[in-house]
């Protein structure tokens, strides 16, 4: 060791970097890789603690649980279906048409991005369900017909309330397409002579056809992994998906291996998905190659500008307009069913969830407690991987990269299953205590703020990172000192961006609860199973308006309009 190096070090202190990277590659071992193997563990093993197929013998020989994986595949295929068949027309009619208000268009769009899935779906009981819901009863008014008009209970009310909350996947992606198709092939094809519809067919379609099937995809993952919709209105109509089985698993007497060996097949599918998605964007063979492009070519719809302002407006209405119009009338009046007029107003509910329901109120707190302290920890932990990963601080740091994106892999029941199994028994005893709902939510919301800040990171030049090693600084302070000054915007939009994400969770947290350490989401779903909707839907409102309100801040923040958004509920 040189006298220089042995004065460098005495000035400017040891470098932590290395030892940082060790700590952050055992930490995610232990937060993707330790529940992953609790999973399998108990899936090959008996209650004596023997090796043992008999928990995928027994899941294949139960006719109840193959009707339920049966269920869930028709179900995913439906709701991708119904997305695709939605979202694709109506992000051509925003994108690349004279359709009125389309950036209004877009913001209701992105409320019901921001719209819990299992909160819409109690929405859609307050409007159909067959006995009670308002459609229903207006529909009998004005008809005399005591027959329901509408069903939500059904399979078919399952597939639609789910593709309510999954189509903007689909718009958001086809959409994004469509804002870069360039406007040189469609100029080309008018000026040979073809039609907007022709040209529509024949040249802007293949073009965005990869983002279409990619959006198709992501919806259909949704609905396979979701627990919360289907809980709410697929058991009342009789029948169980996989999710809302294996949480069946966990009710007495629990039956840990067969839990575990249910979940297998869901995570093994779910991986296949992502890379069948991941192939599908990664093609080269859509991209359009040469110089700067024009404008995206704008069609005018003429006559049919107005019919097609009507039915978006209709889609809307049913994702967005409709359900929130149902919240705010359930927290305002006692009744569902009667009448809105100012003698049936009422503030009774809000009295009840904030000053008289204990629950609620615990909820709210550990809520809002734990969504501050995931978004905080999770936004540090990505920055610092990010920088580790994109500026290849050490060899083998892209195995960083990857134990951070895993958990996007994994859904959020079958965690809840692997983080239960990993922390309920004796040597952790982590089960009944809020330190295991954020080792989930870091496991969840990690793979998103990930992609988000390496990105960020990927596009700042490394000169003046570079002139601060130059000058002694270690590999953390010019982190500190310089990088995340520059990243300050993404920073704040990946913070909200978790926020929102770990407040509105329940597939895995509805798993990991108990009396004292239950979240907003849980508790929503426990009043629903005692039918207290006018509670529901005040606890849910306080949840959209937290949630609206990080968003307003976030849309100021440039980059969180390229952050991608993930669903759970």
């Amino acid at each position: 060791m040189t006298s220089a190096t042995l004065t460098a070090q005495r000035r400017y202190g040891f470098d932590f970097s290395r030892p940082v990277f060790v700590l952050l590659a055992l930490l995610l071992c232990l937060l993707v890789i330790f529940p992953m193997f609790w999973l399998v563990y108990y899936s090959l093993r008996d209650t004596a603690g023997h090796f043992t197929l008999g928990n995928f013998i027994a899941l294949v020989a139960d006719p109840t649980m193959v009707r339920a994986f049966w269920i869930t595949g028709l179900m995913a295929l439906g709701v991708g279906l119904l997305s695709t068949v939605v979202a694709t027309p109506m992000a051509w009619l925003v994108a690349r048409t004279d359709l009125p208000g389309r950036r209004i268009v877009r913001v209701l769009v992105l409320a019901s991005f921001v719209t819990p899935p299992f909160l819409g779906a109690i929405a859609w009981e307050i409007l159909a369900a067959p006995n009670s819901g308002i459609i229903n009863v207006v529909y009998r008014w004005m008809t005399g017909n005591e027959a329901a008009l509408v069903n939500i209970y059904t399979f078919s009310g399952i597939i639609f309330a789910i593709a309510c909350y999954t189509f903007p996947y689909v718009f958001t992606l086809v959409a994004n397409a469509l804002d870069r198709v360039p406007s040189d092939l469609e100029e080309a094809s008018s000026i040979l002579g073809a039609g907007w519809t022709t040209t529509l067919r024949k040249v802007t379609f293949p073009l965005v056809l990869p983002a279409m099937l990619a959006g198709a995809l992501i919806a259909l993952l949704q609905a396979l992994t979701l627990f919360g919709t289907p809980a709410i209105l697929a058991l009342p109509a009789g029948f169980h998906v996989i999710t809302t089985k294996i949480w069946s698993l966990f009710q007495f007497p629990p039956q840990p291996g067969l839990a575990a060996a249910a979940a297998l097949p869901l995570l093994i599918v779910t991986v296949l998905l992502l890379r069948g998605q991941k192939w599908i964007l990664g093609r080269k063979g859509y991209t359009v190659l040469g110089g700067k492009s024009g404008a995206p070519r704008i069609t005018k719809l003429g006559a049919m500008k107005w019919p097609a302002f009507a039915l978006v407006g209709f889609i809307l209405s049913l994702t967005v307009i409709f359900p929130y119009a149902a919240l705010i009338k359930a927290a305002f009046t006692q009744n569902i069913a009667e009448p809105l007029t100012f003698a049936s107003l009422t503030l009774q509910h809000f009295q009840f969830v904030f000053f008289e329901y204990s629950a609620a109120r615990l909820a709210m707190w550990n809520t809002m407690l734990l969504g501050l302290l995931s978004a905080t920890a999770v936004t540090a932990l990505v920055l610092v991987i990010s920088y580790i990963v994109t500026r290849r601080s050490f060899k083998g740091a892209a195995i960083l990269g990857f134990l951070a994106t895993a958990p996007i892999a994994i859904p959020g029941v079958v965690l809840g299953v692997g983080l239960f199994l990993a922390y309920a028994n004796p040597t952790f005893m982590l089960y009944g205590t809020l330190w295991i709902l954020f080792i989930a939510f870091l496991t969840i919301e990690m793979p998103a703020g990930y992609q988000q800040m390496s990105s960020s990171m990927s596009g700042i030049h490394t000169d003046l990172e570079e002139a601060s090693r130059i000058f002694g600084a270690s590999r953390l302070k010019t982190l500190w000192l310089i990088t995340t000054p520059l990243l300050k915007t993404s920073i704040i939009a990946t913070w909200c961006f978790v926020f929102i994400g770990t407040i509105r969770e329940l597939s895995a947290t509805i798993l990991l609860t108990t009396a004292n350490t239950k979240l907003v989401s849980v508790v929503i779903y426990d009043l629903n199973e005692s039918g207290n909707l006018g509670a529901i839907s005040v606890l849910g409102l306080t949840l959209l308006a937290i949630s609206f309100a990080v968003v307003f801040v976030a849309q100021r923040v440039p980059l969180m309009s390229g952050s991608r958004l993930q669903a759970r509920g």
